[in-house]
């Protein structure tokens, strides 16, 4: 059953609608770049910052840049006196691998010196440093920890850095005795 004329009621009803979209449409382009133009643009929180704490003299800017200067050299010195240095040395001789995880319950490095099996690692203390020492002969190791089931590929004292298969591993490079 098919309406006579149906397409061009329709047709018509679309004209009208567009027409009063057009009249309400006509005006609005320039009502809108009126109140833009009329409210300035935001300034960055980086400028509303440094216009607060530096503010508008000149001398402010230098008593700021000094503070924030002695702010870092006390923060400088006050982590070489009070943090911990790095790992410490062996004196039996070996490789140490060491990662800091509080709250692990399994940690282990595994590389290329031992087929990528991971060899546990351990916390004798119960401070959260994990660590190993392992006769290495000389020459270029690739390593990773895992840590809880959690692969760890960058190693903060390793020499370098690779990446295979889309994640990282650790390269160390153990010297002979010299």
């Amino acid at each position: 059953m098919r309406y006579e004329g149906l397409d061009e009621l329709i047709r018509d009803a679309m004209q009208e609608e567009r027409a009063e979209a057009r009249e309400l449409l006509d005006g609005m382009e320039r009502t809108v770049t009126v109140h833009l133009a009329s409210h300035p643009a935001p300034r960055s929180w980086w400028r509303r910052w440094g216009e607060m704490l530096l503010g508008p003299r000149p001398a402010a800017r230098f008593a700021v840049a000094g503070a924030m200067t002695a702010a870092l050299l006390i923060g400088f010195a006050a982590g070489r006196v009070w943090l911990p240095s790095g790992v410490p040395m062996l004196e039996t001789g070996g490789t140490l691998f060491a990662v800091a995880a509080p709250r692990a319950e399994f940690v282990a490095v595994m590389g290329d010196f031992s087929a990528w099996q991971p060899i546990p690692l351990e916390d004798r203390e119960g401070s959260g440093m994990w660590t190993a020492a392992l006769e290495l002969p000389p020459g270029r190791y690739e390593y990773a920890f895992l840590v809880d089931g959690r692969w760890v590929g960058q190693d903060p004292v390793a020499d370098e850095y690779v990446r295979s298969f889309g994640e990282f591993a650790s390269v160390r490079y153990v010297k002979g005795d010299t």
